[in-house]
């Protein structure tokens, strides 16, 4: 653990090693008291580059140039290594903030939390009324478990032992905050309506560029895959050069014969960077309307490259904001730091090494931490050593005079004392019965607690075959329900063809119902069943389903249904088959015919419809309302679909001429057999009955009308739920219900 108050922010990029040491004054003002820059050999991303040696040759290096005993030591990631996201938490009272955190950090972050390493913070700004926070945001970081113990590997080795791990491009939020954004309104006065500026800051790196928009108390991070490595693999491939020699005449540019052709050669490395933050910038304002951009900051020595600050800014139209020795005094001071000529010449690489001191100093913005908490606690354990072994001591000691005091209280009372007092055994004697009485009480107990189980389970019972007796009654009555009926019919009321013709009734025909019982539902639900369910469901559309929400990105995280993985129905069943036909097929209007009518009508009450049920019998029932759902109707199916019979005929009720050989001919004058309506649990529809005339002359009504019909047959399993169950599910869900609703208000 560290013992000085001098802190070292270490960035080790893939071109060099960046460090600096900081420290606070007797005023509380940052000091740069050391610094180092260790370039590499080779970069580290080049393909014949030992990248683990290398970083640990500049370890070593750095160590023995300075030393860090006794100093805290915070070293950052690269942004493309973490994870940042940002929520805006409902109003809540703030001692909730880190349960609904561990919650969303469940569903942003995209692996299991034991396998990463997260931390969250709540971002500057907002208000706290009555210990409710108002319009307050968090941040959650996390980084892979095993990404961050190789990330710690070459410092184990070389003997640093780290207190902070922090993103990089968090470490620029935390510098920019604080050198470059110093005239913010107060965090009481932010107001997210109207925020204040903010700045755009381009931190160009070997491989990869980060891009971070802050206005100092919301912060907003992109990373992209282009770096300076771009531009020396462009000119390598234009100029036919090996990558070391195109290194050289890049950072050489301006002194190099033919500058205009390096520049040209580079131009589309220019370009494409330029894109990339374009696109980014936009993707920014479209999630952030209200954010005003001030200027523009660019690190990394990358940017030293003759013309890029100028090209990005004129393109981008933000103005550069200039970043050098005298402005870094304005926050910092330490003369021999930042008069190095060695300092100067890499200052743009050294924000994120400033922001680290910032956060290990307690002096920043942003304070989350993503080093492994094992790894803390092993170090408290290490120091409090000393004590733990003090502590034991004592306790020991303590225990050597207590066994003194035992020994001589157990020769007081024990059977062999010479004045022949028994008073240990007369002890044990009593403590025997008393151990007698205790199991003859715990047995009279257990015999109870026997007859309170048989008797609940004689009740439920008891109770459950009184519930037993409703559950057929209460199916038909929903599946009578579920079936339509003709605009201004009632129930069991026989359309009239001559109101109402044959193609414009909504009346189901049923002609037979079926039950089977299955002792696993799994051996009816098929493969091909699953996907004519789910066929139907494109046409059967829940009338209280809520649309899936949409990500920053307009992206929804709802997953269609897998048509190849069909679902594990837990336990038996009722599967129940309804075969019938209706007329309802109007053929002008084809787009509400056939098919579409059953599944609109019927099959959609089926799947959400609902019904009033007496929950006790009795002359005067308690009713209660259901859905068939909690009924245990579950996927509603139409297992076969026929052919529309165009050319299908229905006897006129309305005829009393002669009656022809065959009740019903079909097409091209032959006859065929009309189905009979069999025993059902829908309401059929029947023949009108007319008044009988008085006499039985042909009154010019034809025998027969077109009545086009559709043959279907349905099914859908069915899982007992009783009375006494169902009421219990929505007891239980209204409790739930107004727990959330209290919790969403506070607690209040």
């Amino acid at each position: 653990m560290a013992t000085s108050n001098a802190v070292w922010g270490i960035d080790i990029g893939q071109c060099a090693l960046k460090a600096m040491r900081c420290t606070l004054d007797a005023d509380g003002n940052m000091v740069a008291d050391a610094f180092d820059f260790i370039e590499y050999p080779k970069i580290l991303s080049q393909p014949e580059a030992d990248r683990e040696q290398l970083i640990a040759d500049a370890l070593q290096q750095f160590l023995s140039r300075n030393e860090v005993k006794g100093d805290k030591v915070a070293i950052s990631v690269a942004g493309q290594n973490g994870l940042a996201r940002f929520f805006k938490p409902p109003p809540v009272d703030s001692k909730k903030i880190p349960d609904i955190v561990k919650y969303e950090a469940k569903q942003q972050i995209p692996f299991a939390l034991e396998d990463v390493i997260w931390d969250f913070q709540r971002m500057g700004g907002g208000a706290e009324v009555d210990g409710v926070a108002l319009e307050a945001e968090i941040g959650l970081f996390a980084m892979k478990r095993d990404q961050v113990f190789r990330l710690l590997e070459p410092y184990e080795e070389a003997g640093f032992e780290l207190d902070v791990i922090q993103l990089a491009p968090l470490s620029i939020y935390n510098f920019v905050s604080h050198c470059l954004i110093t005239d913010g309104p107060a965090p009481e006065d932010y107001n997210p309506e109207d925020p204040p500026e903010s700045i755009v800051v381009i931190s160009i790196g070997t491989d990869t560029t980060d891009i971070v928009v802050t206005n100092g108390f919301r912060v907003w991070q992109r990373n992209i895959p282009l770096g300076g490595n771009h531009f020396t693999k462009q000119l390598t491939k234009e100029l036919k050069l090996t990558f070391a020699k195109a290194e050289h005449l890049k950072r050489n540019a301006r002194q190099a014969e033919g500058a205009k052709a390096i520049f040209q050669a580079m131009r589309p490395a220019f370009n494409d960077l330029l894109t990339e933050v374009q696109r980014s910038m936009n993707f920014f304002h479209n999630n952030d309307k209200a954010a005003k951009i001030s200027g523009m900051v660019m690190l990394g020595n990358a940017v030293k490259l003759p013309g890029l600050q100028s090209y990005l800014s004129k393109n981008l139209g933000y103005e550069i904001m200039d970043l050098n020795e005298s402005t870094w005094k304005t926050r910092i001071s330490g003369p021999a730091v930042l008069s190095s000529p060695a300092f100067k010449d890499n200052i743009l690489a050294f924000g994120v090494c400033y922001g680290l001191c910032l956060q290990a100093l307690g002096q920043s913005h942003l304070s989350t931490n993503l080093l492994p908490r094992e790894i803390i606690t092993q170090r408290l354990v290490r120091e409090k050593k000393p004590w733990a072994v003090a502590a034991v001591s004592a306790i020991m000691l303590a225990f050597a005079f207590n066994l003194f005091f035992v020994v001589n209280n157990w020769h007081m009372v024990h059977d062999d004392r010479s004045d022949g007092n028994t008073t240990w055994a007369d002890a044990m004697r009593l403590s025997a019965t008393v151990k007698s009485q205790s199991e003859t009480l715990m047995g009279n107990h257990k015999k109870s607690q026997d007859r309170i189980v048989f008797l609940d389970t004689l009740a439920e019972e008891v109770a459950g075959n009184k519930d037993r007796q409703l559950l057929w009654p209460e199916l038909a009555s929903a599946v009578t329900g579920a079936l339509p009926r003709s605009e201004g019919l009632q129930s069991g009321e026989v359309p009239d063809v001559k109101k109402i013709p044959f193609n414009l009734q909504s009346e189901l025909h049923i002609s037979y119902v079926e039950t089977q019982y299955f002792d696993d539902l799994n051996k009816w639900m098929t493969k091909e069943l699953w996907k004519d369910h789910l066929q139907d469901l494109k046409f059967i559309k829940d009338p209280n389903a809520v649309e899936p929400a949409e990500d920053e990105e307009g992206n929804t995280t709802a997953k269609p249904a897998d048509a190849n993985k069909k679902p594990d129905i837990k336990g038996g069943g009722w599967v129940i088959e309804i075969h019938g036909y209706h007329f309802h097929n109007n053929l002008s209007a084809m787009n509400d015919s056939v098919g579409a009518h059953v599944r609109k009508t019927f099959m959609r009450e089926l799947m959400y419809g609902n019904i009033d049920l007496p929950t006790k019998p009795g002359l005067d029932p308690q009713l209660a309302n259901f859905t068939l759902k909690e009924l245990g109707i579950k996927y509603v199916t139409m297992v076969e679909e026929g052919q529309l019979e165009k050319g299908h005929m229905e006897p006129n009720p309305y005829h009393r001429g002669p009656v022809a050989a065959n009740n019903n001919p079909g097409i091209n004058g032959e006859f065929q057999e009309r189905p009979g309506d069999g025993p059902g649990i829908g309401p059929f529809v029947p023949e009108p009955q007319l008044q009988p005339r008085e006499n039985n002359n042909d009154d010019g009504e034809p025998q027969f009308l077109k009545a086009p019909r559709f043959v279907f047959t349905v099914q859908f399993c069915w899982q007992e739920i009783p009375v006494t169950e169902r009421l219990k599910i929505q007891k239980d869900a209204q409790a739930a219900e107004q727990a959330n609703a209290v919790a969403a208000r506070g607690g209040n």
